[in-house]
């Protein structure tokens, strides 16, 4: 194998010898953002060589990424809960903060009053399927079924448009084949930038100083309805935030300001 043969084949395994060994964690190992209806899905998540190649080579923008601006999208994952999903509103309201509810169109209908509540208040609603199955074990017509199922619950209680253009899968789980039956409906998917971790029994301490200390610019923060701890966190986490010059958006205002590469390669920010 040629001396490039090597250099290429290193590069797509994640390391580069650049005046020493460096070991580079690069996409492949990473959970993009943003998949858009216009992404190259094989070429952003397959673990084949050419793909990894791929990123290895396009994965770190030429401009300053010192300029990425400092906005924040928080969205709150399932739901909408009886209890839980009032208190959060609640604070989001006195905090003057919006947010992005991926809602689950089951859960929608049996609490219509409060998916109508959400886009009263001023925040975005995005489609989370319609029962919250796992969509990478599910074919392309449970997937299709599952996505305009949850659309079209959504859609008659909120007709909040990006019901129609932002989905969430459940779990953050996916296929290529998934990601290809939401593009094809019109969808970006939207993950996130950063795992607040709220999914598991955490501290309000715990989930703060996650939050702080994974700050990105731009910023997707995947959180969770129905979470006390979450709830309690967000005075304190959105001060400090705001303090540190971020300004809060829907995931649907983030994307009209910032380039789909901005939010998958995202600059790390002490908060």
């Amino acid at each position: 194998m040629t001396a490039k043969g090597v250099i290429a084949v290193i590069a797509a395994a994640g390391l580069i010898f650049i005046g020493g060994w460096r070991v580079i964690v690069h996409k492949s190992n990473l959970t993009p953002a943003l998949v858009t209806p216009a992404t190259n899905v094989h070429l952003e998540i397959s673990d084949d060589l050419a793909a990894r190649l791929y990123r290895a080579t396009h994965e770190l923008p030429t401009e300053d990424r010192s300029a990425r601006p400092r906005l924040i999208a928080l969205t709150f994952d399932d739901g909408p809960y009886p209890i839980y999903t009032p208190m959060l509103l609640d604070v989001l309201h006195d905090l003057h903060v919006p947010a992005t509810f991926f809602l689950i169109g089951q859960d929608a209908r049996q609490w219509p009053e409060l998916t109508q509540r959400i886009e009263a208040d001023g925040n975005e609603i995005g489609d989370h399927t319609y029962t919250h199955p796992n969509l990478d074990q599910e074919s392309a017509d449970q997937v299709r079924k599952e996505i305009l199922e949850g659309r079209d619950a959504l859609w008659q209680l909120s007709h909040d448009p990006a019901v129609r253009v932002l989905m969430r899968p459940p779990h953050g789980r996916y296929t290529e084949g998934t990601l290809r039956v939401a593009q094809a409906l019109g969808y970006s998917v939207v993950l996130w930038t950063d795992d607040g971790g709220d999914w598991r029994t955490v501290t309000v301490t715990a989930l703060e100083h996650h939050l702080l200390e994974h700050a990105t610019a731009p910023e997707i923060v995947l959180l969770h309805s129905g979470k006390l701890a979450t709830i309690e966190a967000l005075p304190y986490v959105v001060d400090r935030f705001k303090r540190a010059g971020y300004r809060f958006v829907t995931v649907g205002e983030l994307l009209k300001l910032v380039q789909t590469g901005e939010l998958n390669h995202p600059l790390r920010r002490a908060v």
